[in-house]
């Protein structure tokens, strides 16, 4: 069997663009959908185009908020593939709210959705790469994580406790062979942005110094990078990219 990639949210945007990425480089891709309805709108659809690059692909569906689901979810990929060689915790919500206008409920989906879900992830795909030997992570956090995003502080605290997990996480694994880094995306074309009224969207390309919202492969090649050979030597950083949005 080749290397295997699992990319959690991979039925679209970003985690669509990611996994076709690492399927062009050759691993074999294990599409995390979060529900049946996932795989039917666009999980098969991702895992066929992997498969046009001569790999395996298949999805494997798990709630990753859910501690056992992603045990169960990890089992399963290892028992396809036989391991697990780069893990992508890509998958994340929104429920955005002004901090006093904020529930209870938004706040707690969210932390769970977008953080308690890395946790769940790295726990358990983490002990099938110390016995391996090997491994590489790269956690999908934000630039809202390094320096809030108004309306969005619970997306922002998520993606803030990515960042410490993932050092944490790099320190306690890297004696294992295992890296373990971050990629903090800034304004990327989906369809979540693309909802923006026009007036937010042009005030947010003008801050950036490219002068260009950013694309899903853009988040794609940089994740590539942190999982390759080349990166070995990389582990407990965040890769921004922003396009110099943040300067």
């Amino acid at each position: 069997m080749g290397k295997c990639a699992l990319v959690t949210g991979a039925s679209r945007s970003i985690g669509a663009a990611i996994a076709i990425k690492l399927a062009r480089k050759g691993y074999d891709i294990a599409v995390g959908c979060h529900a049946q309805s996932s795989v039917e709108k666009g999980g098969e659809a991702v895992a066929a185009q992997c498969r046009e690059f001569g790999v395996e692909a298949a999805c494997f569906v798990a709630d990753v908020a859910d501690f056992s689901q992603c045990e169960r979810m990890v089992g399963e990929v290892v028992g396809r593939f036989g391991g697990i060689d780069a893990l992508v915790n890509n998958a994340g919500i929104t429920k955005d709210a002004l901090l006093v206008q904020m529930s209870e409920e938004q706040y707690d989906t969210v932390l769970a959705a977008d953080l308690k879900s890395v946790f769940n992830m790295m726990r358990h795909a983490g002990k099938r790469m110390i016995k391996a030997k090997h491994g590489a992570i790269v956690n999908i956090t934000s630039v809202a994580g390094l320096y809030g995003n108004r309306g969005q502080a619970n997306y922002s605290a998520a993606k803030a406790g990515i960042v410490g997990m993932t050092m944490t996480a790099a320190k306690e694994l890297g004696a294992r062979g295992i890296t373990v880094n971050a990629v903090a995306p800034g304004f990327i074309d989906t369809p979540m942005t693309e909802a923006m009224p026009e007036k937010v969207r042009e005030a947010a390309l003008a801050s950036i110094a490219l002068k260009r919202a950013g694309t899903c492969e853009d988040v794609a090649n940089a994740v590539a990078f942190l999982v390759s050979e080349e990166a070995a030597y990389i582990t407990g950083q965040v890769l921004v990219v922003d396009g110099g949005m943040i300067m």
